[in-house]
């Protein structure tokens, strides 16, 4: 899904909120809906299917600690967000408690309501409510109040949550449901600053509000040895690269994978071997549709890239091409990408998706191409992990393959004679590279290990007779030193 931010109205200044968290300063906020496809001025998100976003989450903050659990839970739920703010800010000796200031008057007075700034324009179209507040004087502050009978609430189920340090969210829900008498309330939560993400999907998975995650599109099937990508078409999930293989190398390569039982095959233009590969399959007898063939445009094609696929086409003699990727960004990827989405149209290519994009390229690129990448390669392994690039890419339905799975020319023998990784290959009775590929596997990475190799290439897709423990996938995880071995 592609992010963006929308702001609906004025800034506003906020200052301090000396409260039951003691939270000491407040920044500058306005009323605004941060969601994914929103449209203009609006906060209801739009879906290619025509679905759209029944979840809000809707908050007031006084010293960002509020607001923090809020993005967090926004982002868990791929909700809208709004942001409720004081037409009159706050200031600090407004909200000093006990000195009879503006905050202690607002609380001991029932009828208070203090204004608020904007309006969210499309209530209606919203099923559930996440609603935060900090805690004041044991309750919500009465400006939630003014926010709760603003609009019609009926049949909507509200949840709330309150940020404390030590107040629980006590009567302060239950007190609020009179206001929108028709609305289905949840129990709250109170949550204390810092509170991790873990915890915070925790409870919205309790209390049933976390939305269903397309299992096809993200989780392998170690039985078939092959994912479903977003473009409807299966991959397998272990392969063979041919990076650095010369024609005879790759041609021999390739028809080994196929004898041995392999069916995933990546190449692209700058390796200079996809003739080879197309001669490997064509003169196999596994038939052209139980085989998955990559190929990648390099940015020196990108200028005309609508020649260049059937130019890969025609190298390969094949009929269609199964994935066809953007090797790296460069000048002109996104008409190169249109290129590929109009070959897709025409049936020259299946699927289609990028290389070497990381998420702030990705953040960039996306809202510029009407279809979603059904993948994305990127360099990957224990030293270098991505571990924060791999889920965003799989939360959006995409499907993560490392290339250097196992460390890449030059660093691969240092990797495969890891004492961490030696040792849980002497546990399980297989080779230190089964290790890595089954590792990269049960984090949702599709492996392409290059060799020329007979005996590596079988035993680089012979990954699915053990199973690495929780404590095992730890001990590899604690390998990462963000050491990348290529420039992409």
């Amino acid at each position: 899904m592609k992010r963006f931010t929308v702001m609906i109205t004025v800034l506003t200044m906020l200052f301090s909120l000396a409260a039951c968290s003691k939270e000491a300063d407040q920044s500058n906020k306005d009323l605004k809906v941060q969601s994914t496809d929103t449209m203009e001025g609006e906060g209801i998100m739009n879906h290619e299917d025509g679905s759209s976003n029944k979840t809000a989450v809707i908050y007031f903050s006084a010293t960002g600690t509020t607001k923090s659990i809020a993005e967090e839970a926004a982002e868990i739920l791929n909700a809208d967000i709004y942001e409720i703010v004081p037409e009159i800010p706050y200031t600090e000796e407004d909200l000093a408690y006990y000195t009879d200031g503006r905050a202690d008057q607002e609380q001991n007075d029932l009828s208070a309501r203090p204004k608020i700034v904007g309006h969210i324009e499309n209530m209606q179209n919203y099923d559930t409510i996440l609603l935060g507040y900090p805690i004041w004087h044991g309750q919500a502050p009465r400006i939630i109040s003014t926010f709760l009978e603003s609009y019609d609430f009926s049949g909507k189920t509200i949840v709330t949550f309150c940020t404390s340090q030590s107040s629980d969210i006590g009567s302060s829900s239950q007190n609020l449901h009179t206001l929108a008498e028709n609305a289905d309330w949840l129990d709250g939560r109170r949550f204390a600053a810092g509170t991790s993400k873990q915890e915070l999907e925790e409870w919205l998975g309790e209390i049933g509000i976390l939305p269903e995650k397309a299992e096809s599109q993200s989780a392998f099937d170690f039985e078939r040895h092959t994912v479903m990508l977003n473009s409807g078409y299966e991959m397998p999930i272990m392969g063979l690269g041919t990076y650095s293989l010369s024609e005879e190398e790759c041609y021999n390569s390739v028809t080994t994978l196929l004898q041995f039982g392999g069916r995933l095959i990546d190449t692209a233009y700058m390796y200079h071997n996809e003739a080879s590969v197309g001669r490997a399959v064509s003169d196999s007898e596994v038939p052209r549709e139980e085989i998955f063939v990559i190929t990648k445009l390099y940015p020196n094609q990108f200028s005309d890239a609508a020649n260049a696929i059937d130019d890969a086409l025609e190298r390969m003699g094949l009929e269609y091409i199964d994935m066809m990727l953007l090797h790296h960004p460069g000048t002109g990827d996104v008409e190169a990408y249109k290129a590929m989405e109009q070959a897709v149209s025409e049936g020259k290519i299946h699927s289609i998706g990028l290389s070497n994009w990381y998420v702030e390229e990705l953040e960039e690129f996306l809202p510029q191409i009407d279809i979603m990448p059904a993948l994305i390669q990127n360099e990957i392994h224990p030293y270098y992990q991505e571990n924060d690039v791999i889920p965003y890419i799989q939360d959006l339905g995409m499907v993560m393959q490392g290339w250097y799975p196992l460390g890449g020319r030059g660093h691969t023998a240092e990797l495969l004679n890891d004492e961490t990784i030696i040792t849980i290959a002497q546990t399980h009775g297989v080779s230190a590279a089964q290790v890595i590929l089954r590792w990269n596997l049960q984090k949702g990475v599709v492996v392409i290990p290059g060799s020329s190799n007979p005996e590596h290439i079988r035993e680089n897709i012979e990954l699915f007779d053990f199973e690495l423990s929780d404590d095992e996938m730890a001990r590899i995880n604690a390998l990462d030193r963000g050491e990348k071995h290529d420039w992409y």
